[in-house]
């Protein structure tokens, strides 16, 4: 690290957890990022701000009043702008020193398999079911930890998965490609705004424990937070090993 990045992570290299060394993986790592609404807007920017030396933003949707609500990455100036193009501005303003690559397009099988090889981590910050079930298989074959949020009115959940851990579950295996979900989403059922910062920042705390590899991570329980409520549940996952996605590891 050069004598700016020094004082810029300094906080960082004062955690006994991080330090020099944890704090240069992060500099050399990519994550990438598909969705850049509610839970992008709070998980990219502390990726950001940490330092994690590339950061793709995956989305094909345009910025929209009503997401300004909870979308903190856009603004006024950007409604009717591409979502990861807007994302890739207000990161440039928090860090210039971080590589920003915005794809505007929806995730399929195609793009993650020219995308997932180059990254350490993945971050699902999507609304779509199909699209979930896309972004799993595709980090259950290339073998990458995935970090899955979701927000809903007042409700949100968090988990880890990781195929490199043969005890770990995959998506999949929690929710099967075969079964018919009711996908709901804000423009329906609405979404406390806060919710999303929350979970979103839950899903880049848990990336940067992952990418340096310090503590206890979520790998193998479900982490929910409500808050009407305020209160946070917690379910232990088991890997299914009939899972059609991950069933067959070597």
């Amino acid at each position: 690290m050069n004598d700016e990045q020094l004082l810029r992570y300094s906080r960082h290299l004062l955690l006994e957890a991080i330090d020099v060394a944890g704090q240069e993986k992060l500099l050399t790592s990519h994550a990438v990022i598909i969705g850049a609404g509610g839970l992008g807007s709070a998980a990219a920017p502390y990726l950001s701000a940490a330092g994690v030396g590339k950061l793709t933003l995956i989305d094909d949707d345009q910025v929209d009043l009503t997401n300004l609500q909870r979308q903190v990455m856009h603004s006024h100036q950007t409604i009717g702008q591409n979502k990861a193009l807007s994302g890739k501005h207000f990161l440039e303003q928090l860090n210039n020193s971080v590589e920003i690559i915005a794809i505007q397009e929806r995730a399929n099988t195609e793009l993650l398999n020219q995308v997932l090889p180059s990254a350490n981590i993945v971050l699902d910050c999507t609304d779509n079911y199909l699209t979930r079930q896309l972004i799993n298989q595709a980090c259950v074959q290339h073998r990458l930890p995935l970090v899955s949020g979701a927000a809903i009115r007042f409700d949100g959940q968090v988990n880890v998965f990781d195929v490199r851990n043969p005890n770990s579950p995959c998506y999949a295996c929690i929710f099967s490609p075969e079964e018919q979900f009711e996908e709901t989403n804000c423009a329906s059922m609405g979404v406390f705004s806060p919710l999303v910062g929350i979970i979103g920042s839950i899903q880049a705390s848990q990336a940067l424990q992952l990418l340096i590899g310090f503590g206890d991570s979520l790998l193998g329980r479900m982490l929910m937070w409500n808050a009407l409520t305020t209160q946070i549940d917690e379910i232990r996952l088991i890997r299914n090993p009939q899972c059609l996605i991950c069933g067959k590891r070597h």
